[in-house]
């Protein structure tokens, strides 16, 4: 065996299972992507934009372009990592965002902004943030496949309410572009520890999911906690399969409205804050605040569903998120601004990862990473909309107002949805493979 055939085959064996070393380790891969999140550029774009007198609609807009080239490349994305895995894919994006960090914290004109955040958002998002962890988590785990969900889910707003601290804390001693060329250089040293730790799925190294030590018996999900009569296996609908689901669609659509309307407000948190009467790093704090508390219910969420049916906890969190919504509304902001920004990112954090976790539910773990590309580009378009969305909607009004009130309907409409999505059909080539729609 030659030297570089050694590093390729090496890999840490840990006292405990191997699947939460790949969870950790992808965890701080999405950390450096939050770099280009739409989170930590709405919490710091005051710095941005005293630092080069840019307006906050031009970075808006430069949020949303970014976003929606990550949507256009995820279901490509989403292909290549159920074929390939992370493992190829996850230290290339390192590389690429070390490189367009750096560009980042020189840039000295808006195009040269634009250019550098667009290719680190573009690539950063579907890669360390979206489609390839989570479809690792679900190639990983059974039994806990919910809960990974929740833990992988957690580290994106996390990692960002990290940032967004980690950003303003340099800005003070010296600039914002600086905290830039930290990110850099930390993308540039995750290449090493991703190469050697990331792999497609646990039986690439001899190993069985959640950990086992021989296959466990396990009924078919097709959703709901029910079963299809099929012994030992789980039925995985292919991409094309999922797409001729009207199911999969009215669960797109949910999260698509849930998405947008978190990208909307999550934006703007920072100067409504600020404009409520807040000193920016007060405001910044209440952001990552917002976002981490929202991220510690997410395993939460995962562990439940593991036990309960995603839907039926969908149908309970999306309540409350309307209720912690329509406080905006009703309390005296400049009084509570704060502690109603906590408690609406608290109540609204495990939402997107319920839909997943539904997804995986319906349509099984085979093809994950191909069906939730299919998504990728709505998804990614409405959070890619929600900045410039939320922008324009205070330009016009010179008000919040209007951005909580369609945040209160949106998700009106989410409920409905996820209350008609029920349990799909299996299709056809179920029957032929010993799969009951019973």
């Amino acid at each position: 065996m030659s030297f570089f055939d050694s590093i390729r085959d090496w890999r840490p064996r840990p006292p405990f299972y191997y699947g939460w070393l790949v969870l950790v380790v992808a965890a701080l891969g999405t950390y450096a992507a939050t770099g280009s999140a739409q989170l930590v550029i709405g919490g710091i774009q005051s710095l941005i934009i005293e630092d080069t007198g840019w307006d906050r609609t031009a970075i808006a807009y430069c949020v949303t372009a970014g976003t929606w080239t990550s949507g256009f490349l995820t279901p490509f994305v989403g292909r290549l990592t159920d074929r390939y895995g992370p493992r190829p894919l996850m230290p290339l994006a390192a590389i690429v965002l070390g490189f367009s960090f750096f560009a980042i914290a020189g840039t000295n004109a808006l195009w040269q902004f634009y250019v550098a955040y667009i290719i680190a958002r573009a690539i950063g998002n579907p890669v360390m943030v979206g489609v390839v962890p989570r479809t690792t988590a679900v190639n990983f785990f059974i039994r806990n496949r919910n809960l990974a969900l929740g833990l992988t889910s957690m580290s994106r707003p996390i990692g960002g309410a990290i940032n967004i601290q980690v950003i303003s804390l340099i800005s003070r001693v010296s600039s914002w572009r600086t905290g830039y060329r930290y990110l850099g250089a930390f993308s540039f040293l995750l290449v090493i520890p991703l190469y050697l730790v990331m792999r497609r799925r646990p039986s690439d190294i001899g190993l069985l999911p959640d950990g086992d030590e021989r296959p466990r018996p396990m009924a078919a999900q097709t959703g709901d906690g029910a079963s299809v009569a099929s012994g030992s296996r789980e039925f995985s609908w292919r991409a094309g399969e999922a797409a001729l689901s009207p199911v999969f669609w009215l669960i797109v659509a949910a999260e698509v409205l849930v998405i947008l309307t978190d990208g909307t407000i999550g934006f703007q948190v920072v100067p409504f804050l600020r404009d409520s009467g807040l000193s920016l790093p007060v405001a910044a704090i209440g952001l990552s605040m917002s976002s981490i508390f929202g991220a510690l219910v997410n395993p939460g969420w995962g562990y439940l569903s593991d036990r309960h049916s995603p839907r039926l906890l969908a149908l309970i969190a999306l309540p409350t998120a309307i209720v912690s919504t329509s406080l905006f509304l009703l309390i005296p902001l400049e009084d509570y601004g704060l502690y109603v920004v906590v408690l609406w990112g608290t109540s609204t954090g495990g939402m997107n990862i319920l839909n997943s976790m539904i997804i995986a539910r319906y349509f099984g773990r085979a093809h994950f990473g191909s069906i939730t590309g299919l998504m990728g580009p709505l998804q990614i378009g409405a959070l890619g909309l929600g900045p410039t969305f939320g922008a324009m909607l205070f330009r016009m009004t010179g008000s919040y107002t209007i951005i909580f009130t369609f945040a209160l309907v949106a998700f009106g409409v989410s409920l409905l949805l996820i209350y008609l999505a029920r349990p799909p059909r299996l299709p056809s080539r179920a029957l032929a493979e010993g799969f009951s729609h019973d």
